[in-house]
């Protein structure tokens, strides 16, 4: 999609190198203005790769607090456990696999699903053209690792969270099923949240994977290729609050 390319544009690490090439073709006819360019490139690559700078930017999406244990289901109906991201090739399990991400969810809401005993629904599409889509191999997951056996809604074809509201809804709404458990990551939430309230679900947050509070300790204030992925994953986060606000509604 369009959207999708045009958004990894703006993102590190490709926003960055844009930047510094646009510094570097400047640098003959205009010094000054090329010289600001690849040092705001060069500030940017450093800022977003220092940890402490990556764990406020996740820090800053985790706006609904964490679930108490032993917290009910708040009037949901069902569990929805948004899948996230995939490994295509894993030869040990004979084809593709859920990724971390995915994974987190999954246990958590495996978690939901045993205390509150309510059906779940899963949402998600291919990633990758090798790989299988992310719902059945979710349900599969919830099935054969965590034991959870009413997995009744499956969703193989979304492919952005605003399309597992959409379709979420669809396949919901003939059981009469309105207000539902949320489960994703912390710091995608409020994005998903806009998503399904949009859609038309009533949403209980049901948020998992927080990120530690930043300490200013000396490893923190040190780039680091994990410092950039988080910084990276967080601007996709706000970039997608912002598009999400501007062309959903």
């Amino acid at each position: 999609m369009l959207s999708a390319f045009i958004g990894r544009l703006l993102l590190p690490p490709i926003s960055i190198l844009l930047l510094a090439a646009a510094g570097g073709v400047l640098l003959r006819r205009r010094r000054r203005a090329g010289l600001a360019l690849l040092g705001a490139s060069f500030a940017a690559l450093a800022l977003l790769s220092t940890p402490l700078v990556a764990a406020l930017l996740m820090k800053g999406l985790e706006w609904d607090a964490p679930r108490a244990p032993d917290a009910g289901a708040d009037g949901a109906q069902a569990i929805v456990i948004l899948a996230a991201d995939v490994e295509p090739h894993a030869p040990e399990f004979a084809g593709s696999t859920l990724g971390a991400l995915s994974l987190e969810r999954a246990r958590y809401g495996a978690f939901l699903a045993r205390r509150s005993k309510l059906p779940v629904l899963v949402t998600g599409g291919a990633t990758d053209a090798r790989a299988q889509p992310l719902g059945p191999l979710l349900a599969s997951s919830l099935k054969s690792d965590f034991g959870i056996e009413d997995v009744r809604w499956v969703d193989a074809a979304a492919g952005n969270t605003w399309h597992n509201a959409v379709r979420a809804r669809a396949l919901l709404e003939p059981d009469g099923v309105q207000r539902v458990l949320l489960v994703t990551h912390a710091w995608h939430m409020p994005r998903a949240r806009y998503a399904f309230e949009t859609a038309g679900l009533e949403v209980v947050a049901a948020p998992t994977g927080f990120r530690p509070t930043p300490r200013a300790r000396m490893g923190d204030f040190l780039p680091s290729s994990r410092g950039l992925s988080q910084s990276t994953l967080a601007l996709h986060e706000w970039l997608g609050l912002v598009w999400y606000r501007l062309w959903y509604r």
